[in-house]
């Protein structure tokens, strides 16, 4: 299980969901499925809407999923993270802190959503 806190000016307090470990859905079908009005219009990681800024919570090693091609493209052309940020993470598994909602899969580890 996961913890999956979301803040935003768009929502009077902070939220925290659980996600099922080993499910395979995206983050933003768990913020749709628990009301959360992340932004979002295409839902294929095309149009760059559903950008988050992700946080993993506590001391451990981040585990978060490996960039898409697609968040890869429209975050660099967005100016959310740069080539470095991308390379970093091939290299060393360190997610940069931005994600697209629609293509992000929560994994085992306690994270802050920002949107």
């Amino acid at each position: 299980m996961a913890n999956v806190t979301f803040t935003s000016p768009k929502i009077k307090k902070d939220l925290t969901v659980y996600a099922t470990a080993g499910d395979c859905s995206t983050l933003l079908a768990l913020a749709k499925q628990h009301k959360v009005p992340v932004e979002f219009e295409c839902e294929n990681g095309e149009c760059g809407s559903c950008a988050v800024e992700v946080a993993v919570l506590g001391n451990k090693q981040p585990m978060g999923m490996h960039l898409t091609e697609k968040e890869k493209t429209v975050l660099k052309l967005a100016g959310k993270i740069t080539k470095q940020q991308i390379a970093d993470s091939e290299v060393t598994d360190i997610p940069p802190p931005w994600r697209l909602a629609c293509q992000f899969i929560v994994r085992n580890e306690d994270i802050l959503v920002k949107f």
